[in-house]
């Protein structure tokens, strides 16, 4: 082994850690291995940023662009809106179909596009059923990775594959090159989620009900006195928030909501205040301010709500640029009109000085606000509000344009014409036609994956140059190359669907392809049979709520517990192991005739 390989294998177990403990963002983690490599020599000083010109990352982002057209005027949520009328309210009916329209929409847009956009319905599908959305996310989410396995444009794993296949000079994909394999694979998982996977399924409060139930220990009722220093001040004026760390959630008057609570509201005598508070500033300002505690204290929504002010629970969106700020930093109140009343995060609910908290994707908030500033919230690209979204937000008279140029984009690839050129003609057609705003087509790109598949790039091609692919893949054959061919086809599956469990799918891919690619040449086998096994396998995370965003997005919204992803995913991705194993080789014979 040489000193080359052994520096090459030293960055990737590195950029392995780091990725596994999460201290620093992947996209970073990414441009740290990029610079890397460069400043060691592993690569080239042409090559270290060449990522940034791939023909895969232009796809990418071209395909954020297009699945934003489709966000945007109003196709993906009409599709969303269907899903009820299909389904009724039987629980295996629901999955099933909530399965087929997620899995089919994210074979022609991004993984967490397809999981984001149908989202809201689904919540609001469990609100009607009554069938506890604990039991639909993790479907929802489990569809949308294998779905992506049937286009070429489906996941960037096969953008990926299918550039570096290019790269070697050998054989690549089409279009639809992928269906087949793709549609047994989803097809497996739709049949295991409804006949075993469901019953392994959680029944859990949604995070609006865990935080509800918290929150009972946080807010009071608490009556003005006669004599109270707050009689006819205003809430500014009252400096509850400021001196005692009191929130006014809401006025009751005579038994009345009071409405269109702001700043100005002048506070009377026998007043009851819905607060929410640390214990200590509420018996702070009962002392000094001339309140009393409602003895019998208990937290409803309803009774919170009046015709001005609403209720809703909203995550970070995939596109969000507020993930680790705080809400004070980016003046949640003063733009969206909404208070945070609690952050559900990862199994815990966080009430206490939530101004201050940072935000990370995944995080489910419980806000209050005025009703006529929902729409607001719900355009917003940093919050996904997990409630239907009206379609009278989305331009739904450009839906049939969006539609045809998605229509002329998959044309156009039937023709050979580069996916990269198809998609960016379809982006610039998205913008052109007023499907979208330049603005809003920058807003759609999900830059940290742009940035983490550019960054892992070059360490791939460290790999390569190093001969460190090589000698890993002579290490596998030699291993597992007495057991025949098929056992050498399963360790390349089962090493790719470990190592996306810790890291993405797409850096995974980066570093798996070289070495299928080389075992295949190894055997004198059909590099590509071993490249799609890859790939399906580096699609596979389903162990951990932190695999795959699509994931992580659902985690918050279903009140999900960390080893919930565990219990219904291990089963699965054995089945879908012995699925590939059977249906790869009739389909991609392993060699060639």
């Amino acid at each position: 082994m040489t000193p080359e390989i052994l520096l090459t294998f030293g960055i990737i177990v590195l950029t392995i850690v780091l990725f596994a403990t999460e201290k620093i963002r992947v996209d970073v983690i990414a441009l740290l291995a990029l610079l890397t490599v460069g400043l060691t020599g592993l690569v080239s000083p042409e090559d270290v940023f060449s990522g940034f010109a791939s023909p895969a990352v232009i796809t990418v982002w071209a395909v954020y662009i297009v699945s934003g057209g489709l966000f945007k005027t109003g196709v993906a949520d009409m599709i969303g809106t269907r899903i009820a009328r299909l389904a009724g309210h039987s629980e295996p009916r629901l999955i099933a179909v909530i399965m087929l329209v997620s899995g089919t929409m994210s074979a022609f847009m991004n993984n967490i596009g397809a999981t984001a956009v149908l989202l809201p319905a689904v919540v609001g599908i469990s609100r009607q059923s009554k069938v506890p959305l604990s039991r639909l996310l993790i479907p929802l989410s489990f569809a949308s990775l294998l779905g992506g396995n049937m286009t070429l444009i489906g996941t960037p794993p096969n953008i990926l594959a299918t550039s570096l296949l290019a790269d070697r000079g050998l054989p690549s994909f089409g279009f639809f090159d992928f269906t087949a394999m793709g549609a047994i694979v989803f097809l497996t998982g739709i049949i295991y989620i409804v006949l075993v996977g469901r019953h392994l399924l959680p029944v859990l409060q949604t995070s609006e009900e865990q935080q509800t139930q918290r929150l009972r220990e946080y807010i009071s009722e608490v009556r003005i006195l006669p004599n109270s220093a707050l009689v006819g001040k205003t809430l500014a004026q009252s400096r509850l928030g400021t001196d005692y760390d009191l929130t006014v959630l809401s006025i009751l008057r005579d038994s009345v909501p009071v409405g269109n609570l702001n700043r100005d509201t002048a506070l009377e005598a026998g007043d009851l205040l819905f607060v929410e508070s640390p214990i200590t500033g509420l018996l702070t300002a009962q002392t000094r301010l001339g309140l009393v505690i409602e003895a019998d204290t208990s937290l409803d929504l309803e009774t919170l709500k009046s015709e001005d002010f609403r209720f809703v629970e909203a995550t970070l969106s995939p596109q969000s640029r507020i993930t680790g700020r705080t809400l004070r930093d980016m003046r949640f109140r003063n733009r969206y009109g909404f208070t945070a009343l609690a952050i559900w995060r990862q199994g815990k609910i966080l009430v206490q000085r939530l101004v201050d908290v940072k935000l990370r994707f995944g995080d489910a908030l419980l806000l209050k606000g005025p009703h006529h500033r929902l729409p607001a919230l719900q355009e917003s690209n940093d919050f996904l509000v997990l409630e239907p979204v009206s379609l009278d937000l989305r331009r739904t008279n450009k839906a049939w344009i969006a539609v045809g140029t998605m229509a002329l984009v998959l044309l156009l690839t039937t023709f050979n014409l580069p996916i990269s050129t198809a998609m960016v003609i379809g982006s610039v057609l998205m913008i052109l036609t007023g499907c979208l705003t330049m603005d809003e087509a920058y807003q759609s790109i999900e830059w940290r994956s742009v940035f983490l598949i550019a960054g892992m790039l070059p360490l791939g091609m460290a790999m390569e140059n190093t001969g460190a692919a090589r000698f890993l893949a002579d290490q596998i054959v030699s291993f597992l190359g007495s057991f025949g061919p098929l056992a050498v086809l399963a360790g390349i599956y089962v090493l790719a669907g470990l190592i996306t469990q810790p890291m993405s799918n797409a850096a995974a891919t980066v570093l798996m392809v070289p070495i299928a690619i080389d075992v295949a040449i190894g055997l004198g086998a059909n590099p590509q049979s071993f490249v799609l096994a890859t790939v399906i396998g580096a699609s596979t995370s389903f162990l951990t709520p932190v695999g795959h965003q699509a994931n992580v997005l659902v985690f918050g919204a279903g009140g999900y517990r960390f080893f919930d992803f565990l219990r219904v995913g291990w089963l699965l991705n054995i089945i879908l192991i012995a699925v590939t194993l059977i249906f790869l080789p009739i389909l991609w014979p392993l060699f060639p005739k």
